[in-house]
């Protein structure tokens, strides 16, 4: 059983690895030239349009399709489903050529994309008990690093075009995904222990408010620092180019996915998350401090990968706590895509953030901010009441 649960976590960091390899070199590389192409001077705006579309996409998508994934067939039907279709939606972008029509196919793109990563969540969610979901949440990280590296990948060749780009990622998430849906693993019912169901029964909805709210937190503070990132390094004065921005970043992800396997698998032999959880928001919150005092690149960067280290860690075993704290087997899918919000919801606050403090203000007051944010997410898990396998 421990062989079969082992083999599972690996197969799914693979297949959720290829879930993020699905979107971001498309999303933050590929799609920006793509528009840049077929724009001209309004790229901006229709760059927006495309972004802000296909996040209202994702945000319906994961709910309803982690909802048909609880009362219709079996998680791994709907997975293949959505590989398949994710697969036929980038021949779709491959082809368009104008922009009202690729700003649909990134709608359609984004609801078949989250029929696939909502019934693998859900799936994990169901088949990996609750003493390894610390382990499981750790494996998340190895996502945010291979979308990275994929995004690395495509660029390579220079001379590349839009569609040969876009078959290599898909190619790379069909290897990456593919493993955990040919494997004979469960498909993952709804059983659940009684001691586990009443449980669940005593934690009250104000918890997963929380659990909600701190992860939302995180991410406008993530989603934020990431669209601005080039802009704040360049405004020091010795700011370095978008190549080593590029590095930095892949270093802090290298860094992240061994440390938040460590907390994850530590977490799951102590029976609580919370102190993990707690300690990363408030790294996040002081290498969110170091940025906005430093002077030069040495020590923006250090902070830089302190924030990153501390959030991807935060963001991967809150994922397994949450699972823990889900009210009903039978709904795993449709709730875990309600708690997804916190993942979308961010990308269309962030602009809003940053418009409105770094004008005439610079970066400190934006970075103040958002370490503020980190301090009320590490405040929001503090109040939670029922912690874990000790629940």
């Amino acid at each position: 059983m421990a062989e079969r649960d082992t083999r599972f976590l690996l197969l799914f960091a693979l297949a959720n690895a290829g879930g993020v390899v699905a979107y971001v070199p498309l999303l933050t590389l590929l799609l920006p030239a793509r528009v840049a192409a077929l724009a001209g001077g309004a790229q901006i705006e229709w760059l927006g349009a495309a972004t802000l579309a296909g996040a209202v996409a994702a945000s319906v998508g994961n709910i309803a399709f982690g909802w048909a994934s609880d009362v219709i067939g079996s998680r791994r039907r709907w997975a293949a489903a959505g590989l398949c279709l994710t697969v036929a939606s980038y021949a779709l972008l491959s082809v368009v050529q104008s922009l009202p029509q690729l700003v649909l196919g990134i709608v359609l793109y984004q609801l078949v994309l989250n029929m696939l990563l909502a019934s693998i969540v859900a799936w994990a969610a169901d088949v990996v008990p609750d003493a390894r979901k610390g382990l499981l949440g750790g494996w998340l990280a190895a996502g945010p690093l291979l979308g990275s590296l994929a995004g690395i990948a495509v660029t390579l060749p220079d001379e590349a075009s839009f569609e040969p780009r876009m078959a290599a990622v898909c190619l790379m998430v069909l290897a990456l995904t593919a493993p955990l849906l040919l494997w004979r693993a469960p498909h993952g019912g709804s059983a659940r222990s009684a001691e586990a169901i009443a449980r669940v029964r005593r934690v009250r909805g104000t918890d997963l408010a929380l659990l909600w709210s701190a992860r939302l937190l995180v991410q406008i503070a993530g989603s934020v620092l990431f669209g601005f990132l080039l802009y704040y390094f360049q405004s020091l004065p010795d700011r370095p180019g978008p190549a080593r921005i590029a590095q930095l970043s892949a270093l802090a992800l290298l860094i992240a996915l061994p440390l938040s396997l460590f907390s994850g698998g530590l977490s799951d032999r102590l029976g609580t998350r919370k102190p993990f959880l707690v300690g990363a928001a408030l790294m996040a919150a002081g290498g969110l401090g170091v940025m906005a005092a430093a002077t030069g690149v040495p020590a923006s960067a250090a902070g830089y990968v302190l924030f990153m280290c501390a959030i991807s860690t935060f963001l991967s075993l809150h994922a397994g706590y949450a699972m823990q704290l889900l009210p009903s087997p039978a709904h795993r899918g449709r709730d875990l895509g309600i708690l997804n919000l916190a993942n979308t919801i961010p990308s269309m606050v962030a602009p809003i953030l940053a418009v409105w403090l770094v004008p005439g203000r610079g970066f400190t007051s934006l970075l103040g901010l958002l370490a503020a944010l980190m301090l009320l997410a590490a405040g929001c898990i503090l109040f939670v009441r029922h912690d874990a396998q000790g629940a």
